[in-house]
């Protein structure tokens, strides 16, 4: 008996391998299938209707305008008089509609982009084939740890492979699910299917491990609690990540606008279809601190799991250490959002070193640096 359930781990072992390639596989067609969408998207309707409107207004006599606009410009009203008092009303058909702003002040002028495909009916095509491919391959691929989970009979992250698999199915789940909410964030599709990605094609060239039992400091039901907690923050502190950076590029492209620059070419073909930097900023912000309450709490079911296994709860392992530098990065980011000299881009710059202190907690740490988190298996 013990010997027919080390073949049947065996095999499904392999079934996990063949279904992460072939995750893989799909993610590389919706890789592409982001590019066309934003390919096409650059002859976007948006751009093109302006263009049309730009060059028939410069057609048009002055005279004509002039005569035009005061009819456009004054719509009917009706008196209603009830007592003293007379009161001046617009026919709801001509009330100014409310055009939601991407921030008060200097950038209340400037919306959100169209997206991704930019109103362009082929780009949108494109989007949602590319979407479509990503919910195939995130279906493969979290196939690819359920039986990787099975063929081991424990959680499926005891090593770096393990935990980048799981890390980039979770990063996707979370993207998908924004969708499902109907949550514009289709703008994410292209860096995030790159990332997973690279981070599936390093897993399975670099940081393969072969499916083995757990050393027995990490044999317990903490497993479950501590490290599932830090996948599912890690994955979303990527998200806020990505809208972060996002926001840099896009705050100097507005920033250049209104000085009255001109943008490059990849600039305006890019950069204008992206939400506004104040709806990028808004998205990172929100991520992160709904984040953070779990990331604190992974820290502490961290110390607990250790007392049980190690008899202490801190011992200024290396991965400990980085763990509380992560939490005190994203404490001072979101610290700096309440703080009114710190808003903008020196908070997402603080947000980029948190993440960064993430990554190297879990890349730098596992692999260069000895300690008893030393469980890398590379």
């Amino acid at each position: 008996m013990t010997i027919l359930a080390a073949a049947q781990n065996e095999n499904l072992a392999e079934i996990s391998n063949y279904l992460i390639y072939s995750a893989m596989a799909v993610y590389t067609l919706a890789f592409f299938a982001h590019i066309a969408e934003w390919v096409f998207g650059s002859r976007s309707k948006v751009a093109r209707t302006a263009a049309a409107l730009t060059a028939k207004r410069g057609s048009d006599d002055s005279g004509d305008r002039e005569r035009e606009e005061p009819a456009a410009s004054a719509p009917a009203v009706t008196v209603r008089k009830g007592g003293s008092t007379s009161v001046l009303e617009r026919p709801k058909a001509a009330r100014p509609k409310v055009v939601v702003r991407s921030a008060a002040g200097r950038r209340g002028d400037l919306p959100d982009g169209p997206g991704a495909a930019g109103g362009d009916e082929q780009g949108d095509l494109y989007g949602r084939v590319a979407v479509s491919l990503t919910v195939l391959a995130f279906l493969l691929h979290a196939s690819s740890v359920l039986a990787r989970s099975l063929s081991v009979e424990r959680a499926p992250w005891g090593n770096m492979y393990e935990f980048s698999t799981a890390f980039s199915m979770v990063a996707v789940g979370a993207y998908l699910g924004f969708l499902l909410a109907k949550k514009n964030v289709r703008w994410i599709g292209l860096p995030l299917v790159t990332t997973v990605l690279l981070d599936l094609g390093l897993a399975v060239t670099v940081l393969y491990t072969e499916s083995t039992q757990l050393v027995p400091a990490l044999d317990s039901y903490w497993l479950w609690i501590h490290v599932s907690l830090a996948i599912v923050c890690g994955a979303l502190f990527y998200l806020g990540f990505v809208a972060t950076a996002l926001y840099l590029f896009r705050d100097r492209y507005e920033t250049k606008l209104l000085a009255g620059g001109t943008p490059s070419r990849w600039a305006t073909s890019v950069l204008e279809r992206l939400p506004s930097a104040s709806s990028l900023d808004k998205f990172a912000y929100r991520v992160n601190a709904a984040v953070f309450p779990f990331w604190t709490f992974t820290i502490v079911a961290g110390a607990i799991w250790a007392g049980d296994a190690w008899g202490r709860y801190w011992g200024w392992d290396p991965k400990e250490v980085w763990s509380f530098i992560t939490w005190v990065a994203y404490a001072c980011y979101l610290h700096a959002r309440a703080t009114a000299g710190w808003k903008g881009r020196k908070a997402a710059y603080l947000a980029l070193l948190a993440f960064a202190c993430f990554l190297f907690n879990y890349y730098g740490v596992n692999i260069f640096v000895t300690g008893k988190h030393s469980y890398a298996g590379v």
